[in-house]
C-alpha cells in the first residue's frame, strides 16, 4: 500500500510535492481507514484544481516514477535500431528559471508490502536528469518500528555506491553491469535479487490511465479485457458490472477481426441488447455505444485487476463522461472493506465537486493544487488547509460552496472571455 509520494522539479512543479495517504487522527469514516501494524492508511486521494493548474502533473509525476522503475533496464544507453534513438527519456524539469532547468528531478515512496509473511515499510526513490540516474536509495522498516535500516545507497556525483543491504554474491554483478541511466532497482530484480525483485513487483501492481489524452481515452475503450473473448463467466461479470447504469446490455459477441503484420489479433466486440417488442437479440458495435458505456468498459478491467491485487490505481480525469452517482460508487467500491479486501487504493483527480458534498470523503481524502502567479504548482490536503486566521477547517462545512468561493484556492480566475 502506498503510504507516501514526493516529487520536486517536475513540469509545474518546482518545490518539493507530497501525496500522503496516512490517515490523520480523524474521527470521520473510521471503519474505511487500512491499520496494518502502527501505520493507518487511507484507500484513496481526491486532487481537484482548476484547468492548467497541475493537477494531471501529480499524476504524470508518479506515471513517470512508476514507468521508470519497470522500464529503465531498456534504457541504458542502449540505441533503439528502429529509431536509431536512445530509449531513455529523461523527465521534464521546471523550466521557468535557469537554475531549475537544469537540476535533477527527484521521486520517493514510501510503501508497505503487505504481501509479505512479515510486513515491511519501504522508503525507495532516485533522482533523474538528461544525463541520467544521479542518486537511488532504498532503506527499510518493519511495519511496526520506528527507524529505517539502509539496504543500498548510489551517488553519480560522488562515485558511492553502497550495497551493503544486498547479499554479497549480488554485488559484483550490479556493479559490473550498472549503467548511468539504468536504476539498481531495476537491474537487481532482472539479477533475481529477492530485495529488489519485491520493490519492482510493488510498481507491477500499479495501474494508471488517463482520459485526458483522446488517443489514450480511445485505446482504453477499445482494449478488450483478459478473457472476454472465451470466458461465459468473465462476459456475464462484466454485464453484471454495466447494468449498474445500462440495464439493456445482456452480453457481448466478441470476433476476431484480422491479425496485424506483427501477429497481434484484434477483435470486433459487439453488444447486446434484448428487442422491446419480441425476442430477438440486437447487435451494436462497442464504438457505437456512449461515450460513459464505453468508459465503464475501459474501467472494469482495471478495477478487477488492482481489486484482486491489491494496487494503486491512479486515474487522470476520473469524472469526465460519468454521472457522479456513478463515480460515487466506484468510490464506495474502494472505501468498503468487504468488497476492498485486499486494500487496494484509488488516486484520481477530478472536477466533479459533487463528491465534496455528498459526506463521501474524509477531509483528508481531499488535495488540492493551486499554481501562483509565477506558474508554481503546490499541492496540499484540505486535513492540512488553515484560513487566513490561522484556524483549520471544520467538520460541518459545507466543502463545495467553500471551494466554489476561493476559501481554499485551487479553482480559476474568472475574467470575461475577450472574444473577436
Amino acid at each position: 500500500m502506498l503510504l507516501k509520494f514526493s516529487f520536486k522539479n517536475f513540469k509545474s512543479f518546482r518545490d518539493d510535492a507530497t501525496l500522503d495517504l496516512r490517515a490523520t487522527k480523524s474521527k470521520e469514516y473510521e471503519a474505511r481507514v487500512i491499520t496494518f501494524g502502527s501505520e493507518k492508511i487511507l484507500p484513496m486521494a481526491a486532487i481537484y484544481g482548476a484547468n492548467a493548474h497541475g493537477k494531471s502533473n501529480v499524476f504524470e509525476a508518479f506515471r513517470y516514477m512508476n514507468h521508470y522503475v519497470l522500464s529503465s533496464l531498456d534504457f541504458g544507453g542502449d540505441v533503439d535500431n528502429k529509431n536509431n534513438k536512445s530509449k531513455f527519456l529523461p523527465p521534464t524539469p521546471f523550466m521557468f528559471d535557469k537554475e531549475s532547468r537544469e537540476k535533477e528531478t527527484t521521486f520517493e515512496v514510501y510503501f508497505l508490502d503487505k504481501h509479505e509473511e512479515s510486513a515491511k515499510v519501504y522508503h525507495y526513490g532516485f533522482t533523474v536528469s538528461k544525463a541520467g540516474v544521479g542518486e537511488e536509495w532504498l532503506d527499510y522498516k518493519t511495519k511496526s518500528g520506528r527507524e529505517y535500516k539502509p539496504i543500498f545507497y548510489r551517488n553519480e556525483a560522488s562515485g558511492e555506491l553502497d550495497l551493503s543491504g544486498l547479499p554479497v554474491k549480488s554485488r559484483e554483478l550490479l556493479e559490473i553491469a550498472l549503467e548511468k541511466e539504468t536504476l539498481i532497482v531495476s537491474l537487481g530484480a532482472k539479477l533475481r535479487i529477492e530485495k529488489l525483485k519485491k520493490i519492482r513487483e510493488w510498481f507491477l501492481r500499479n495501474t494508471f490511465a488517463d482520459y485526458g489524452q483522446p488517443l489514450e481515452n480511445y485505446l482504453l475503450a477499445t482494449m478488450m479485457p483478459p478473457g472476454l473473448d472465451e470466458d461465459v463467466e468473465v462476459q456475464n461479470k462484466m454485464v453484471e458490472f454495466l447494468s449498474a447504469f445500462d440495464k439493456s446490455i445482456s452480453g457481448f459477441v466478441i470476433e476476431l477481426a484480422r491479425t496485424t503484420d506483427e501477429g497481434d489479433e484484434k477483435y470486433r466486440i459487439d453488444t447486446i441488447h434484448k428487442m422491446i417488442d419480441s425476442d430477438e437479440e440486437v447487435r451494436i458495435s462497442l464504438q457505437e455505444e456512449s461515450s460513459g458505456t464505453q468508459k465503464m468498459f475501459s474501467l472494469y478491467p482495471m478495477l478487477e485487476d488492482v481489486l484482486e491485487e491489491g494496487g494503486v490505481l491512479v486515474v487522470d480525469e476520473l469524472n469526465s463522461r460519468l454521472h457522479p452517482l456513478l463515480l460515487r460508487n466506484i468510490l464506495q467500491i474502494f472505501s468498503n472493506r468487504e468488497i476492498n479486501k485486499n486494500s487496494a487504493q484509488l488516486i484520481f483527480t477530478t472536477h466533479d465537486v459533487w463528491q465534496l458534498s455528498n459526506n463521501g470523503l474524509r477531509m483528508d481524502e481531499i488535495w488540492f493544487v493551486d499554481k501562483n502567479k509565477e506558474g508554481l504548482s503546490s499541492l496540499y490536503s484540505l486535513a492540512d488547509f488553515t484560513d487566513e486566521s490561522g484556524s483549520k477547517i471544520r467538520k460541518d462545512e459545507n466543502y463545495e460552496k467553500n471551494y466554489l468561493l476561493g476559501k481554499y484556492g485551487a479553482i480559476p480566475s474568472i475574467h470575461n472571455f475577450k472574444m473577436l
